[in-house]
Order: structure tokens, then sequence, then C-alpha cells
């Protein structure tokens, strides 16, 4: 269980309940682990206490300030619809870096393999910009599609040189590739975690909905904010 820290960050219940955090999943499909977090039950539907939500929240939020303020770099990982382009707006300019189309596997573990797509990335940039070059036009089709491809991958994680120092996570059971590198490799956890999911091995627990635009964009906003300020 996460102690909850003071953070300069300002979070309301009432925010969280406009940005609708407090929806879970079905009754039927709790996680046993996640009944804590919970408040009570409504048509069916299990409903978060959103004064813990609140305290978790901030306790991440501190957690990742405070590591970003000693120089660590976090991964933003959502790449499912709604998150996608959330993690991308959200992050971008921060300094940070995200995950949004599908995890690398082998980011974490293989951290040289995928240190040498990032740099061809980066060549594949320069030769563009140097135009034709002698190039065939069908050449320089060529190599911009595979700097769009390669792009769409590592785009998000351009100018990182080592593995990161956390990782924030949007609905831990579809990116449990990236938590179990994460595991493997010692990188800390922060994850929105809905009452359908399991909470062990995450490091900051964040119990809330992870599938409403609006509580996505609530809560990865509320953590940038944070991490810009410092």
């Amino acid at each position: 269980m996460v102690k909850e820290k003071s953070a300069n960050i300002d979070i309301s219940l009432e925010e969280l309940l406009e940005a609708g955090c407090h929806f879970g999943h079905s009754v039927s499909k709790i996680h046993p682990q996640m009944r804590e977090y919970v408040y009570m039950a409504r048509q069916g539907v299990h409903i978060f206490d959103l004064v813990k939500t609140r305290r978790c929240l901030v306790a991440a939020a501190q957690f990742l300030a405070d590591l970003v303020k000693a120089g660590g770099k976090v991964i933003f990982v959502g790449t499912k619809r709604q998150a996608a382009p959330i993690i991308e707006k959200k992050v971008k300019g921060t300094g940070m870096f995200y995950i949004k189309k599908r995890w690398i596997g082998g980011l974490l573990t293989n951290w040289p393999e995928v240190k040498k797509n990032l740099g061809k990335l980066i060549d594949l940039k320069k030769e563009i910009g140097k135009g034709r070059g002698g190039r065939t036009k069908y050449e320089q089709v060529l190599l911009k599609r595979e700097y769009s491809r390669l792009e769409g991958f590592y785009g998000g994680i351009s100018g990182l040189t080592d593995i990161p120092q956390a990782l924030f996570v949007v609905d831990v059971k579809r990116e449990k590739t990236a938590i179990a590198e994460a595991k493997k490799m010692g990188v800390p956890v922060v994850a929105i975690v809905d009452t359908n999911n399991n909470p062990s091995g995450i490091d900051y627990v964040i119990p809330a909905n992870d599938d409403a635009k609006g509580s996505i964009d609530y809560i990865v906003g509320k953590i940038v904010e944070v991490i810009k300020k410092k």
C-alpha cells in the first residue's frame, strides 16, 4: 500500500468525479485485490473510492516529480485507442518519452538493439533532409517509407539514451509485456489500474477508470503538470 505524500499538485474530488475517474467495471469482473479501492456498487458497476484515488494519484505524482527532478526519465505507455492521442499530446515537449502504437518488445530487456534502431531513425531523417542526393525517385520513396515505419514505433522515444527510470502505464492488462520487462529490469511502474485488473507488481497504483478519455486525460494531465513544474 502506497503511503500518501504531499505534492505541489491541486486535485479535488470534484474534478476526479467530473472526469469520470470513479467508474469501474461490472461487479462480476472485480479483481479481488482491487476491492480495497472500491467505495460501492451502483447498478451493477463498481464505483471507486475517490478519496483513495486522489491519495494514490498524489503519491504517484510526487514519486515521478522527484525522479524527474533528479534527472530521471519516464516513458508513458498508452497504446489503446482512447489513450494514444492523449499520451502523445500531453507528453510531447516535456522532455519525457511515450509509446503510443504498441510496446516495442525488448525495449528494456534488449536495449542495445532498440538503441540501434533509434540511431537508424536519426540517420534516415538526416538522409531525407539531404534531398534525393543521387538516389532515384523510387529509392527516395522507399527511404521515406522506412523512416515513417520506424518513426511510428520509435518516434516517441527518440532521444532516449538509456532505459528509463520509470514507466507510466494506462491499462496494465494491455501493457503486460511492458510491465513484465520493467519488473525484470528493476524499473518502477506507475499505472492507472481499473477494477478488473491485477495491481500486483505495480509500484504506484492509481485506482481509476482506464477506459474513459476524460479519466485518462485528467490523470495524465496532472502527472505531466507536476513533472513540468520540476
